[in-house]
């Protein structure tokens, strides 16, 4: 289960299969269903691109200037094309998985949790349970304190443009109420149901993320223009009066979370497989078409939104290209940027939180399935208001707003959550559902190999969680709670 598994998929989770034999009587509906009883998928290898790239590009596009700046126009690149062929590989294996067995007429799997349960024992399906759960907290909390930080760059932008004042210290204000706007907005749409009834929240979440990376990528190429030249050296970030050596391992390890971050997919790639149309050819076959497809396309606008953004500030890049005031001009451009960045996280956090609500909801009516408390429902247009749900939901907003009052490091959160879900959802469980799915010898050379591919990449996930782990500890030395 991930963040838009609701989006690809939820729907037809509902129907049962059926038969679709013509001694059924189901000869007709034969034509319009497809080999499981659901409705005949029409999805193409660019539908499926398509999907990928839009569930990409996100806010973690806008932390790749910090993150090159920490290593440099010779590893930031290469880091970057590295993790782009690990996570193109490890999601080739994983569309593998799609249907157990045969791979034109095997058994499907709708989610990503459907292949780790058909493939890997039931300890492996509840560790990653527990992971992918643990992950959408925190891209909760991640998301309401980047939003926060965006409705607050909004202010500042204004305040400077209409002050003809510049710098860091000129124009601050607390982001915690806007973290508290940005939690009251999700208590009411998290109220609706599930998001078959808000799939419009997803189509406009997609536009804002496109418009304001875009944005970001244009004033990055004029500041660069404007500077006369590029800015930035050969090994990143300088060691100096600023920066000690151990705080330069830090961030470059650091950087790592970040750039996995951004491109981190695979966890849904399941579900946007479940679009395309039936074989032949088999849908194995179009995903890694589109797979390659969107990889490189998200490559290279990640290579220009990140390597224009070190271009024009060099080793002062922000961590957000669009908050850390590198740019103060045009100010409606940046409100107009910004103001997308909130709309966008708005569908975003969505995405991310109503699988989980879903669980928590599923497991509370097995459990206690006569209770008036959590089956009653009162329903008012596209919201279904009951007392269980209400509380619930409630709940989880405020906690995760309150902790997000508590931690506001947009940085050092991007390249946390990055660093701890890249190795587990991105490279750990695909390879080991591969090695099963295709019956892959134990001790073979192609065991090893994705044995040692799968242990380098624990190794770079540790090594990334430790370095944004290092950072947080850094800031909250100087940092009271709920200072903003």
């Amino acid at each position: 289960m991930d963040k838009k598994q609701a989006s690809y998929g939820k729907g037809a989770a509902t129907m049962a299969p059926m038969d679709v034999s013509v001694e059924a009587g189901n000869g007709r509906e034969s034509d319009w269903l497809d080999d499981d009883g659901r409705p005949r998928r029409t999805g193409t290898v660019w539908t499926a691109s398509a999907h990928i790239i839009t569930a990409v590009i996100g806010s973690g596009v806008l932390s790749l200037a910090w993150a090159i700046a920490q290593l440099g126009w010779v590893a930031g690149p290469a880091i970057m094309l590295l993790f782009a062929f690990v996570i193109y590989y490890t999601s080739t294996l994983l569309a593998e998985c799609y249907r157990s067995g045969d791979p034109e007429n095997g058994k499907r799997n709708y989610t990503y949790m459907d292949a780790v349960r058909s493939s890997l024992p039931g300890t492996k399906v509840k560790l990653c349970g527990a992971i992918q759960y643990a992950n959408l907290v925190g891209v909760a909390i991640g998301y309401t304190i980047a939003a926060s930080i965006s409705m607050r760059a909004i202010r500042r932008a204004d305040c400077f443009h209409s002050r003809h004042v510049k710098g860091q210290d000129a124009c601050r204000s607390s982001s915690n109420p806007y973290m508290i706007v940005f939690g009251v907005v999700q208590i009411v749409f998290s109220q609706i149901p599930d998001f078959d009834q808000i799939w419009w929240l997803s189509i406009v979440a997609a536009v804002m993320s496109f418009t304001y990376s875009t944005i970001g990528l244009v004033l990055g190429i004029v500041q660069t223009v404007a500077n006369g030249g590029i800015q930035g050296s050969l090994t990143g970030l300088s060691v100096g009066p600023d920066v000690t050596s151990m705080q330069k391992v830090w961030r470059s390890l650091q950087a790592f979370g970040n750039i996995a971050f951004a491109y981190s997919y695979s966890i849904i790639l399941i579900e946007i497989q479940d679009t395309v149309k039936a074989p032949p050819p088999s849908e194995a076959k179009v995903m890694k078409k589109a797979t390659g497809i969107s990889v490189v396309t998200t490559t290279v606008f990640y290579m220009l939104c990140g390597c224009m953004g070190y271009a024009a500030f060099g080793d002062e890049a922000p961590d957000n290209l669009l908050t850390g005031f590198g740019f103060y001009e045009p100010f409606w451009l940046l409100d107009v940027a910004n103001a997308a960045i909130v709309v966008h996280l708005i569908g975003a956090y969505q995405v991310f939180c109503q699988p989980l609500f879903a669980f928590v909801e599923k497991w509370a009516s097995a459990r206690w399935p006569d209770s008036a408390f959590i089956a009653k429902e009162l329903r008012v247009g596209p919201f279904a208001l009951s007392v269980f749900r209400l509380t619930w939901r409630t709940a989880f907003v405020c906690l995760t707003t309150v902790v997000s009052m508590l931690l506001p490091f947009f940085g050092d959160v991007v390249g946390l959550l990055g660093a701890v879900a890249f190795w587990p959802l991105t490279v750990y469980f695909p390879v080991e559902m591969y090695i099963v799915q295709r019956r892959v010898p134990r001790g073979s050379t192609r065991w090893i190999c994705l044995q040692m591919l799968s242990g380098a990449c624990l190794v770079v996930s540790v090594a990334a969680a430790a370095g944004s782990i290092a950072d947080v500890i850094g800031e909250l030395k100087d940092y009271r709670p709920f200072s903003g």
